[in-house]
């Protein structure tokens, strides 16, 4: 399984500003390894889900063209201090991460 992500959640005034670090990859299944000059196989995250105390706030996809560890940046209106946002992705392996943090 993936290391957990970093996901920092502050409160500017009443919208929510929240950043995520994704740890992953991300490979694109074109690069040749250096050793073997085999192609890398494609591994790279497809949807990204937030939720803030359940409720879907952000759905997304991504490909292979996306940096390694990718970092995501997003605004939620409504949200409050306390609150708890849920941050999910899904590669095309079958991975799943999930993780958790207190809007702050």
């Amino acid at each position: 399984m993936a290391e957990p992500m970093k996901i920092r959640a502050t409160m500017q005034g009443d919208v929510a500003d929240v950043k995520v670090l994704m740890n992953h990859p991300m490979e694109t299944g074109l690069r040749k390894d250096a050793k073997t000059g085999q192609l890398v196989p494609a591994h790279h995250i497809n949807t990204v889900t937030a939720k803030v105390n359940g409720a879907v706030v952000l759905e997304g996809s991504m490909a292979g063209g996306v940096s390694k560890n990718p970092f995501l940046g997003f605004k939620v209106k409504g949200a409050k201090a306390g609150d708890t946002i849920e941050l999910s992705w899904e590669d095309n392996k079958g991975d799943k991460r999930t993780d958790t943090a207190k809007i702050g």
